[in-house]
């Protein structure tokens, strides 16, 4: 049996489950479509909200990222892993206790104000849409590889799945689907790393595989991988980072972001209790430590295995002929994600950096005009067992994961960006008095107007699915996390104050992403270029999250200060969500 056809099974077949599901699960109501009901069980929701959180920038960009950055780009791990621990102590416990749908409906209520629900909206949106960038783009990768197809023409497919299943199905629909997402992407993900590092380290535990001896050189692999990255030019692979300010801030972005995003804060609206809501946070955690914990392995035996595979004898400077290169270079080739060009003619592959001074005069000596192969980050994760010769089936299994990860991350984005339009914006402000019929009808259009957004901005991304979602984590950390916490913890924070901070905080964060990332995303619309001599402060546009909060926090305390307290009954409200020891029923539909 071909390859294509293994992929077809493994990927048809998960489709076809996710669709079953979703119609077995058809929501028919407002609760079911917005919170699956209140009813589902924690152990489930953790693992819905592991898959939700587990997105295509955790699958298939963030140990891309860690492969070509190594101790640098460790900072995803650490601020998204913080992060959830951070949602599921400050946050998650309160807000289900506050019995609502959505977030901008909690801020509209506590905040006393319609233009605090506007604003907090507004922010949701645009942190969603951008954070659904990445989700598309890596499903784009995955699709424009496995089912042979352009990338774009796989984007489209991506959206017409989730259109099937999170549309029919609402929140019930994309509960369920979810579970069964996270068993295929996790045993997606181990299965390869367990083989690949039973190859490189004869440990078959990955974690530990990475700390274990190299078989071939019986040097440890991390050493061994620092060797050859520093003989091509690279900085050592566990080199320590220059700018520590900005990895501070950056993780601290990650953190503080990962506790403002709707899209998991709406999942603990699902449960029965509150403390349903503080198990199924525990739950998730174990499940999302299973790829967490895996992850820098992969990384880093991917980026060998890479090395090693334009290398073979383990000597730089006797590169493989193009000729020779293997089938999986060939494969990946024609999605137009690794590109080659024969700078100096003589037929065989340079991978370098060509950005290093220091390295210029070892290049000219090797007769290298420049680095000859460009590899896009998101690939080596589904490229993985390809590169490792394992079995056909385990590169189906791994396009299923990989698909599984982005499209599940999707559809709770979009849930997320549907129920505020629905729920929010034309229950809550333009008609209060729709129909519960009318109310789920204007839910399914708005999921779809937004699938064709979210399609058209995946064909044009200003990044890689990981550094595109950590954008959306800087928007949702400078926007809604400050309101969230100032909303529960402070009782002196009024309607004005919540908004000047709102709109501070996200105003600075999206101006200065945009000033380096082109407004509106649009490429070649930036007004600088996108370096570290350019940054305030040597702060990074993905890093800029953290400063967002500080000016949304000092906005917002200010503002409240010079004005009237807010009145006696939200005071009252505050205290009352402080101490979970029960959960009213979500109201409002």
């Amino acid at each position: 049996m071909s390859q294509f056809a293994i992929n077809l099974i493994f990927v048809g077949g998960s489709f076809a489950l996710y669709i079953a599901i979703a119609i077995w699960a058809r929501a028919g109501s407002t609760k079911e479509f917005y919170v699956a009901g209140g009813g589902v069980n924690p152990v489930m929701n953790g693992m819905a909200t592991a898959a939700d959180w587990m997105s295509a920038a955790s699958f298939i960009s963030m140990a891309g990222l860690i492969a070509a950055g190594g101790y640098a780009n460790s900072t995803y791990l650490m601020g998204w892993t913080g992060g959830y621990v951070l949602l599921a102590m400050l946050l998650a416990p309160y807000l289900r206790k506050f019995g609502k749908f959505t977030v901008p409906e909690f801020i509209g209520d506590r905040f006393y104000s319609k233009n605090a629900r506007f604003v907090a909206v507004a922010c949701l949106i645009i942190a969603s849409v951008t954070y659904v960038i990445g989700q598309m783009t890596g499903a784009g990768v995955a699709f424009s590889r496995f089912l042979e197809v352009e990338s774009d023409t796989g984007l489209i497919i991506a959206g017409v799945v989730v259109f099937l299943y999170a549309v029919m199905g609402g929140m019930k629909g994309i509960t369920y689907t979810q579970v069964a997402q996270y068993v295929v992407l996790i045993i997606a993900y181990t299965i390869p790393a367990v083989f690949i590092s039973l190859q490189l380290t004869g440990n078959f535990l990955p974690p530990l595989g990475l700390f274990a001896d190299h078989v071939e050189s019986g040097m440890p692999l991390l050493q061994k991988l620092d060797m050859i990255v520093r003989d091509l030019g690279f900085v050592d692979y566990t080199a320590d980072v220059s700018n520590k300010l900005n990895m501070v801030l950056f993780t601290l972005s990650l953190m503080i972001g990962t506790a403002g995003l709707p899209h998991v804060i709406i999942r603990f609206f699902t449960v029965p209790k509150v403390s349903d809501a503080r198990w199924s946070a525990g739950w998730a955690l174990v499940f999302i430590a299973l790829l967490y914990l895996t992850a820098p392995a992969v990384a880093s035996m991917a980026r060998l295995n890479l090395l090693t595979t334009i290398y073979p004898a383990g000597e730089t400077a006797n590169a493989i002929e193009y000729a020779q290169r293997p089938d999986w270079i060939k494969n990946w080739e024609q999605t137009g994600l690794i590109k080659f060009e024969d700078k100096n003619n003589d037929g065989r592959i340079q991978l370098y950096n060509d950005k290093s001074d220091s390295f210029k005069q070892v290049a000219q000596d090797r007769g290298w005009n420049g680095n000859e192969l460009t590899v896009n980050n998101d690939i080596l994760v589904l490229a993985n067992p390809e590169i490792a010769n394992l079995p056909g089936w385990v590169i189906g299994l791994i396009a299923a994961g990989g698909l599984a990860a982005a499209l599940s991350t999707a559809a709770g984005l979009l849930l997320a960006i549907s129920s505020a339009v629905s729920h929010d914006l034309i229950k809550g402000s333009i008609n209060p008095n729709i129909s519960e019929k009318g109310e789920l009808l204007a839910a399914r259009i708005s999921m779809a107007v937004a699938i064709v957004v979210a399609t058209w901005l995946g064909m044009n991304p200003p990044g890689f699915a990981a550094q595109v979602v950590a954008l959306a984590f800087g928007i949702a950390a400078a926007s809604i996390f400050p309101a969230l916490m100032m909303g529960i913890f402070s009782k002196r924070v009024n309607n004005k104050g919540a908004i000047a901070g709102m709109l501070a905080g996200l105003l600075s964060t999206v101006i200065y992403i945009f000033l380096f990332l082109g407004w509106f995303f649009i490429p070649g619309t930036n007004t600088f270029e996108n370096v570290q001599a350019n940054w305030l402060f040597g702060i990074s546009p993905l890093s800029f999250g953290a400063i967002g909060a500080v000016i949304n926090f000092i906005v917002a305390f200010a503002v409240s200060s010079a004005t009237e307290a807010p009145p006696a009954h939200i005071q009252n409200l505050v205290e009352s969500v402080r101490y979970p020891k029960g959960a009213g029923a979500a109201t409002g539909h």
